[in-house]
């Protein structure tokens, strides 16, 4: 076993981010879903190695022990750091889980401190005197202020995670950043020695965020998105280019969204103005009771097999309201990630052999619908978004994962235009 360094990843497509961006630094890389245990194994040799838990959204206390379960195991496989994964837009709230998460995993190393930066410039995130900008936007004036679970409507990072913990909160600048790695160690250094436990650092580029993984090499425990996962990557000496995934070629190919981000509902658009089958599910009418799982299964047979299909409960902002409204927010997610993770099952028993699935909750489902534990990273179709290739014992499946925000509008026709036969705007096939 190689394993160099272990990630822990807070959501299931936060999982895939991360994994794309160890790959792009040219560690051989691969993605365990859920909480490992002894029997748990990786599915090959590999440089790195994620652990994708669903723990943004659960309880602070189940989170963490989630996390230091999948650090033992990590450290059990050979890895000698620790990489926390987050969201880039920082989804938290002031009872966590980011400052338990990472307090318990440095804690468990034995650290004093620990490195954060959210940043990912190629998703237009970025870090200035400690605020977190979406593009050129403060993230509190951005769509990520309506999150279903979330609502981010503070910028400040320091004061967003001093609310969740009991330990200093600190910042390292930008124009220490750019002053290079011997910079960075050094305001590291005094931050820790006046008692700083948490610290984040500025970042606007990549050429940033390469230098924040250099002067975090040695740290055992260190936190942020998929940037900064990136920058570290490159910052292991014997780094170069990952192997091939292959992916299957000429087969039925679907997209399962639950995401109600406004990136998907474009991508969602795009689709729809391709002319290509799509369906909406009724998540009011499937409470009710009413057989929305079947009449999809119907609509589904009833296509082109050549041509992939979306599926989808994504929402507009105020039709999710509704839908929260008469459900409450909980039995909302619970319903979709019910009807998404089902579908997901009988789709692939039905021959579906590429499948893209949007939304880190839908993901979850998804991948525990399907039993699968673990795959490995291939290449890219946007930045962050790879195809992953699950086990010959899950049935040759290629699965991608999307975070709600990542992707161009087109991704979703443009990831799938390989998998079957012509893709267009002649098909006649009835669109709900």
């Amino acid at each position: 076993m190689t394993l160099r360094i272990g990630c822990i990843a807070d959501d299931f497509t936060g999982g895939t981010d991360v994994a794309a961006a160890f790959r792009r630094a040219g560690l051989r890389t691969a993605l365990v879903f859920g909480t490992p245990d002894a029997g748990t194994a990786l599915p090959a040799e590999c440089d790195a190695a994620v652990v994708a838990l669903k723990s943004r959204s659960t309880p602070a206390d189940e989170a963490v022990a989630d996390s230091v379960t999948a650090q033992r195991w990590l450290w059990a496989k050979g890895a000698a750091q620790i990489y926390f994964k987050y969201c880039s837009t920082f989804d938290s709230t002031p009872q966590g889980n980011i400052g338990p998460v990472t307090d318990a995993l440095v804690h468990a190393a034995g650290g004093a401190a620990t490195l954060h930066c959210p940043a990912s410039p190629p998703n237009g995130r970025t870090v200035y005197q400690g605020h977190l900008f979406v593009h050129d936007q403060l993230l509190s004036d951005s769509p990520l202020r309506h999150h279903p679970l979330n609502p981010m409507t503070d910028s400040a990072l320091v004061r967003l995670l001093s609310a969740q913990t009991p330990h200093r909160v600190a910042l390292i600048d930008w124009p220490t950043v750019r002053r290079g790695v011997d910079a960075v160690r050094d305001a590291f250094t005094a931050h820790q020695q006046a008692g700083a436990r948490h610290i984040i650092a500025d970042a606007l580029t990549d050429d940033d965020l390469a230098v924040l993984g250099a002067a975090a090499l040695e740290l055992p425990v260190v936190a942020g998105a998929a940037g900064l996962a990136e920058g570290l990557g490159h910052a292991y000496p014997t780094a170069g280019p990952a192997a091939d995934v292959p992916l299957p070629q000429q087969v039925r190919a679907a997209v399962l969204a639950g995401s109600c981000s406004a990136r998907t509902l474009e991508q969602i658009a795009h689709f729809y103005a391709a002319g290509l089958p799509s369906l909406h599910l009724d998540v009011l009418a499937a409470a009710a009771g009413r057989d929305v799982t079947g009449e999809a299964l119907t609509w589904y047979d009833a296509q082109d097999p050549g041509l992939p299909v979306l599926i989808h409960a994504s929402a507009a902002p105020e039709e999710l309201a509704a839908v929260q409204a008469q459900l409450g927010v909980a039995e909302a997610a619970a319903q979709v990630e019910e009807l998404l993770g089902t579908l997901a099952s009988h789709l692939v028993e039905r021959g579906v052999r590429r499948l893209l699935v949007a939304g880190g909750e839908t993901s979850g489902a998804v991948t525990t619908a399907l039993g699968i534990r673990a795959v490995l990273i291939g290449d890219e179709a946007d930045p962050g978004v790879p195809w992953t290739h699950a086990t010959p014992e899950a049935g040759d499946l290629a699965l991608m994962l999307k975070s709600g925000n990542f992707g161009a509008p087109d991704l979703f026709t443009r990831a799938l235009s390989t998998a079957g036969t012509d893709m267009g705007k002649d098909t006649d096939k009835e669109q709900t």
